[in-house]
């Protein structure tokens, strides 16, 4: 008896065994994986839903998450449909067999005993209603409780659920029917939305109200029956109207939305770093902003907004109108390469002061100049003669900015651009030149902004976080921590000429830095603007390219700029940037920002970077020899035993001293050299900056056109000689313009002062 038991429970074990294997085998060779397409959910930083996206197959299908089924949700929707969820292996077998016994006595088809598990897997796998049909789905519930949890299977039926067309999904439904997420829902709603599934045609919202309700009622008293919520809770949703109409999804930042859908495809739920009512608000001051514009033809605007601290975008806005197509509204603004017109100039002048070319207080000569053929203005068309840095770049100049360039080299500002990911000019690196500083780049709003987000955060680049999982890690050093608090400093200047004329406009603005830019042709308008708290970049135009007169940085993106500080951050704390301990203060001489020398009567303050600005001292005057009546100079080798006096005289350059003949500008000049003295000068020989050397020149054959020659010379020169080809072709005064036809050919000019220095060129004149 004892081996018969022992043999009876051996067959037995091995019988389990032998059908768990082959489970498992039929597990692995016709796999459940739910494998479901959801529409891409846009979220806010809060975990609000900023926009919404149909999924593949054209269903507003959201994916619902755990956090979001409450539990008066969990409790109704499982009382209504499977009372005994959490119990079951997926299958009820009592309840399919008091279903089948029914069907049975009845001969037809009253209860399908179907658990939660079970609807999902006919909602993954539609299939006709047949008895075959019934047991592959028993099979298929088995499996995706072996491999799922109740609350992950729960989660999959609230995410697949019908609710009448096209929409599928708790979450959808709530959204779409009563405006707000299924953490929100009522009692009363809840229960609406539980019984419309059973018959989403006859009961669907929007369109069967009142039948729904009556519906909604007969479950809610059915619930009271069972006490299954407290009396007055019952009450309340049973006097809850049902006023239910077919909504629009959530529509904001659609051009965020749709590059994160075009980068994450896939991706169910997208969480951004958009702060839903700084986007809201952002929105619709761009909005308003291009309305008032659209008389001036200008029909566009982008802005980004940056939380400094974090380095979160928190308002993207990629235009006024994203549905208005016949200005491009669809077009991101925020990623579309334009000139960027002067704001890559803090960058400029934030570099030359680490390389220890400058300090703000630096003079630097704000006249004509030929860079090589290249002859940049002012955006007004006026020369200032010498300025400081810091007016150079507060008042926006091109020229100075142009001569910092070249000395600093082109090479080393577009390392910089490439160490701020400026895509753009990272492809146009080896045909970029002079023009870079002035706009002859393509850049976008993203990475301008980028770059004076980096000014606000010490000089520390980081790009910008659009996802709230992003990395957060420290970037590395774009620009030093002293030379940004130069920049910042400069740029916070409120008396300069980009100031909006509306004073309205800066009557309650907290304090801020900014930098405006206008493109070449009147294109793009920028204006980039940074404070502790935030760093907002604008920019206004047409997505068409089209130019527009009044289209300036100063006078139609900068009041957007404040309006949108205005609006986001009037009531910020005022704490500001403070310089670092290795930036220092000194006195220099205020005519060219070097340390004061003799002659240096009128001193300013100037800050400077320890052990790296310039340590210069001051030449803007020297000593020269005169005769009593001041009427000639000497020199070491003609200076009179006696009759001689020693006096300052300024320091000029070529350049400055053309600029003010031209200008007819009184300045100090130098006596002319003793007409007595033999001696020739080596050093400050004119220079010659028109032609341009070793460039070719074509002249139509038969007319009357001529080449203009111009100069530039030292202050003691009163005349100059040209010569072509080794020939004296006139004699002139320094200022004056000459002009000559040369032949054919290579030709050479040659200019010669009246102490004899001499310098040459070579062109090639080719006729037509």
């Amino acid at each position: 008896m004892l081996r018969t038991n022992q043999w009876l429970r051996s067959r037995i074990l091995w019988a389990l065994l032998t059908v768990l294997l082959l489970v498992v085998v039929a597990d692995r060779m016709f796999p459940f994986r739910p494998a479901v397409s959801y529409s891409t959910q846009i979220t806010a930083a809060d975990g609000t839903l900023l926009h919404a996206f149909l999924s593949p197959d054209d269903k507003w299908r959201l994916y619902t998450q755990l956090s979001e089924l409450t539990p008066l949700l969990r409790k109704t929707l499982i009382y209504k449909e499977d009372k005994y969820f959490y119990y079951h292996p997926g299958v009820n077998l009592l309840a399919m067999g008091r279903a089948a016994l029914r069907n049975l006595l009845t001969g037809r088809r009253t209860s399908g005993a179907s658990t939660i598990t079970m609807q999902v897997v006919r909602l993954l796998e539609p299939r006709h209603r047949t008895y075959t049909s019934k047991l592959i789905e028993v099979i298929r519930a088995l499996q995706l409780e072996w491999h799922y949890s109740k609350d992950e299977i729960l989660q999959l039926y609230l995410n697949l659920v019908p609710y009448g067309g096209n929409i599928e999904g708790i979450k959808a439904a709530s959204l779409l029917y009563f405006g707000k997420p299924p953490q929100l829902l009522s009692l009363a709603e809840i229960t609406a939305l539980t019984i419309v599934p059973n018959r989403p045609s006859s009961l669907q919202p929007g369109r069967h109200n009142t039948r729904l309700r009556e519906e909604r009622n007969r479950w809610l008293r059915q619930f009271e029956k069972e006490a299954l919520f407290e009396k007055s809770t019952i009450e309340d949703a049973l006097n809850e109207p049902l006023h239910v109409r077919r909504l629009q999804p959530p529509r904001r930042a659609p051009h965020l939305a749709w590059r994160l859908k075009r980068e994450q495809p896939g991706q169910p739920v997208i969480h951004t770093t958009v702060h839903p009512q700084r986007q809201a608000q952002t929105e619709t001051l761009v909005r308003n902003y291009v309305n008032r514009l659209r008389s001036l033809n200008i029909h566009n605007a982008a802005v980004v907004v940056v939380n400094n601290q974090t380095g979160a975008v928190e308002a993207y806005v990629g235009s006024a109108d994203f549905n208005n197509p016949f200005d491009g509204g669809q077009v991101d603004g925020v990623r579309a390469v334009r000139s960027p017109g002067s704001t890559l100039k803090p960058l400029l002048y934030a570099t030359a002061f680490d390389k220890g070319l400058l300090t703000p207080k630096s003079v630097l000569n704000d006249v004509p100049t030929n860079f090589g053929g290249y002859e940049p203005e002012n955006f007004d068309q006026r020369f200032n003669g010498p300025v400081t840095v810091e007016f150079a770049l507060a008042n926006s100049l091109n020229i100075p900015a142009v001569k910092v360039l070249k000395d600093l080299h082109t090479s080393t500002l577009v390392e910089q651009l490439r160490k701020a990911q400026f895509r753009t000019v990272h492809k146009q690196a080896r045909d970029l030149g002079l023009s870079l500083i002035l706009g002859g780049c393509g850049v976008t709003l993203e990475e301008l902004t980028q770059l004076f987000a980096a000014f606000a955060h010490d000089g520390q680049f980081r790009p910008l976080r659009y996802l709230t999982d992003a990395d957060t890690t420290r970037g590395e050093a774009l620009t030093s921590s002293e030379a940004s608090f130069l920049i910042t400093n400069v740029l916070t200047q409120v008396v300069r000429p980009d100031l909006p004329t509306n004073f309205d406009h800066t009557y309650h603005l907290p304090r801020i830095a900014w930098k405006t830019g206008t493109s070449y042709g009147k294109r793009d308008a920028w204006s980039v603007g940074y404070n502790r708290r935030y760093t907002v970049g604008v920019w206004v135009g047409n997505f068409s390219g089209e130019g527009v007169p009044e289209l300036s940085g100063a006078t139609i993106a900068t009041p957007l700029l404040f309006d949108i500080f205005n609006t986001l951050d009037y009531n910020s704390p005022r704490g500001w940037y403070h310089p670092s301990a290795n930036l220092a203060s000194r006195t220099v001489c205020a005519a060219s920002g070097d340390i004061p020398d003799e002659f240096c009567e009128n001193k300013i303050v100037d800050y400077y970077i320890m052990g790296v600005s310039p340590y210069r001292r001051c030449q803007h005057r020297r000593w020269a020899f005169t005769d009593a009546a001041h009427k000639s100079t000497y020199c070491t080798h003609c200076l009179p035993e006696q009759g001689y006096i020693s006096q300052s005289f300024p320091n000029l350059a070529p350049e400055l001293i053309a600029y003010y003949e031209s200008k007819k500008v009184p300045y100090e000049k130098l006596p002319p050299h003793h007409p007595a003295c033999e001696r020739v000068f080596g050093k400050g020989a004119p220079l010659i900056v028109s032609p341009n050397a070793d460039s070719e020149y074509y002249l139509p054959v038969g007319e009357a056109q001529q080449l203009q020659l111009s100069c530039q010379a030292a202050n003691d020169v009163q005349e100059v000689y040209w010569y072509v080809n080794d020939r004296l072709h006139q004699r002139s005064s320094p200022g004056e313009a000459v002009f000559i036809s040369p032949p054919p050919g290579r030709v050479k000019i040659s200019c010669s002062d009246d102490k004899g220095r001499n310098s040459d060129v070579w062109i090639v004149v080719k006729k037509l």
